[in-house]
């Protein structure tokens, strides 16, 4: 990329003209678009060369900072679901089995290294989905801090929930520890949680190709972690797979499904009456089947990770023809899917699923911001949101991959250039 956007201040603002702008709506496109933005928000969008007015530019200024008719500006990226403190290139169990072993401080000093490296991939924000060392809601806190280093938005749940001896142990607390369901997600807010993560079923059992354990909560508990979350204006998001457990969490009125294996027809229909938003977590299970053999898994299981990824491609294609609210997230951390490169091989995956790249682009940007309401303003290109964005001359509408190339980052002001070869080490 020989021309990049110049940095903005709050004093400075940069006048930018692309030829196509996808500003994070469901909408179609808008072309030969004008932005005009400071170190802090975007001032001005305008389409179809409506340029902007003089009062908002720099004194005197008469033509864009940079007209690239060639270029696409789109929403920074938020991964809906990623665990900070985790590490997901390194696939070898032992490693991985060794890692968990770390302090609290040693997750934190690790999960801080990820973050520079997550904005230069478009990743400006992160719901991050649990661990209970803390790593979560300190990368939330040093977000608010002044000088902080380069990184996305952080929001976190610290600790999830889940029933003592049942899945979940590595990332959660247990709800035995408090009187009431109230009482813990009382403790929750007062930790700092940005929302509430609740585990109320397993995993699926790869070698049976099935969720083959019963859920470990009732729809009465699970109402009622939501009910409490709600009063203390915090939404839910749960873990969820098999039909079983996944009607629980619908009835139990969490705001979202995380995972979903196994969805049924018309759970979906429930989920878009009631916009429930869906994140389907492709990368986790495509990760199992990719390094098969060096997880250990022979040609049966493998079958059964084709069979299961199928199925959820299909359940994809539903959900998005029938106005279910989809929401990219990578479960960032799991085996074999690193910050930042994992999202982008979801966003590819749910493209391969069958969804349009710029529907593929709305879930991981403005359907986000729409519906789960974040402290800020982040995932569209509008006046008044932040000024972070992505710069490409290599269009993601003409696939997803695209968004691997060259680009340039813009992150409340800064600018950040990155290529193609990033190496997944650390993350």
């Amino acid at each position: 990329m020989n021309l990049l956007p110049p940095a903005a201040t709050c004093a400075h603002p940069v006048w930018l003209r692309v030829g196509t702008l996808l500003d994070g709506s469901a909408g179609p496109p808008l072309r030969d678009a004008h932005v005009v933005y400071d170190g802090d928000e975007i001032r001005f969008v305008g389409a179809d060369g409506h340029a902007p007015p003089p009062e908002i530019l720099r004194p005197g200024q008469t033509a864009p900072d940079l007209d690239a008719l060639d270029a696409t500006l789109l929403p920074g990226l938020t991964d809906a679901h990623a665990h900070l403190f985790l590490e997901g290139g390194e696939i070898d169990p032992a490693k991985r089995a060794a890692y968990l072993r770390q302090t609290p401080a040693e997750f934190l000093a690790h999960a801080r290294t990820r973050l520079a490296p997550l904005v230069r991939l478009g990743i400006t924000a992160v719901r991050d989905a649990g661990d209970r060392h803390g790593v979560g809601l300190a990368l939330q806190k040093l977000f608010s801090e002044p000088g902080r280093p380069p990184m996305p938005f952080v929001e976190s749940p610290g600790a999830a929930i889940f029933h003592r001896g049942r899945y979940g142990a590595f990332m959660s607390d247990a709800i035995e520890d408090y009187p009431t369901p109230r009482a813990c997600v009382e403790a929750r807010v007062a930790a700092g949680a940005g929302r509430i993560k609740l585990i109320p079923t397993g995993f699926i059992n790869f070698k049976a190709g099935a969720v083959t354990t019963e859920p470990q909560m009732c729809v009465e508990e699970i109402a009622a972690l939501a009910a409490a979350a709600k009063s203390l204006g915090r939404q839910t998001f749960a873990h969820a797979s098999g039909d079983t457990g996944i009607g629980r969490v619908i009835d139990g009125g969490v705001d979202s499904v995380e995972h979903g294996y196994f969805v049924r027809d018309d759970q979906l229909a429930l989920m878009r009456d009631r916009q429930t938003a869906w994140v389907p977590t492709f990368a986790p299970l495509q990760a199992q089947l990719d390094h098969a053999a060096a997880l250990g898994w022979d040609a049966a299981v493998q079958d059964n990770l084709r069979r299961i990824l199928a199925a959820h491609a299909v359940s994809l294609a539903k959900a998005h023809a029938l106005g279910v609210p989809i929401i990219a997230g990578s479960d960032a951390g799991s085996c074999g899917v690193p910050h930042g490169l994992g999202f982008l091989r979801e966003l590819e995956l749910m493209e391969r699923a069958g969804l349009p790249p710029l529907a593929v682009i709305h879930t991981a940007t403005g359907a986000g911001a729409a519906r789960f309401a974040y402290r800020e303003k982040f995932g569209r290109i509008a006046a008044g949101w932040r000024s972070r964005f992505i710069f490409t001359r290599h269009s993601p509408l003409e696939k997803v991959a695209n968004l691997r190339r060259p680009r340039a980052v813009v992150f409340d002001g800064e600018v950040f250039s990155a290529g193609e070869n990033v190496s997944a080490a650390g993350l």
